[in-house]
């Protein structure tokens, strides 16, 4: 790990990640969430705040980078939450098949260097009757803000902890054996187009 993204990248996307369009997305999703949660990219805890603490009993926050764990702590420590920490990727997640009622993730799927292996990963530790929760920014709709989003991905990739801007979202997930139900977009209000189409909604294994 270079200087980079042990020093300068956790602040960039903490505080990226607490933008308003993406905490107004964060309040719609996260009390969704119920029974045992897996979160994957807990990053700094910014979804924390928004767990309906009366419906879930334990969460799982994956995150592989110490620092961004670190940025974590004052949050963790004000949660009412039982939380516990796994620091593998996404891709290895060190849990037993069908023992998450709950998949969450939120604009991370755009980082997972293997996404597929990751939702794979996810669909496995989900129970049979579980739902996965996604909030992702991805493809955009629009051709024009499609050719910018690939133009920009091989730079923004390097700046943004492996970003790719222009990830087909519910194609992925429906590809690694899930249903998209009640999926929702739009394009966030006061973010550049090329990084604001989203995608959310609840996903179930198939």
């Amino acid at each position: 790990m270079g200087l980079y993204d042990r020093y300068l990248l956790p602040p960039l996307l903490s505080a990226a990640m607490s933008a308003k369009p993406i905490t107004y997305q964060r309040r719609k999703v996260v009390p969704r969430a119920e029974g045992r949660v897996l979160e994957i990219g807990f990053g700094a805890g910014h979804n924390l705040p928004f767990y309906d603490a009366t419906k879930v009993t334990h969460l799982w926050a994956l995150e592989p980078s110490h620092e961004m764990r670190a940025r974590a702590a004052e949050r963790v420590a004000a949660s009412p939450l039982a939380i516990e920490f796994l620091d593998l990727p996404s891709e290895t997640i060190p849990l037993d098949g069908s023992a998450v009622d709950t998949v969450l993730v939120t604009y991370t799927l755009c980082t997972i260097p293997d996404v597929m292996k990751a939702l794979g990963e996810m669909r496995r530790v989900l129970k049979p009757d579980g739902r996965m929760i996604f909030c992702e920014h991805g493809e955009a709709p629009d051709a024009g803000v499609k050719r910018w989003q690939e133009r920009l991905t091989p730079v923004w990739k390097a700046v943004g902890g492996g970003c790719h801007l222009g990830r087909p979202i519910p194609r992925l997930i429906r590809d690694a054996g899930f249903r998209v139900d009640g999926l929702e977009t739009m394009y966030l209000p006061g973010t550049p187009r090329f990084a604001g189409f989203n995608y959310w909604g609840m996903a179930a294994r198939a």
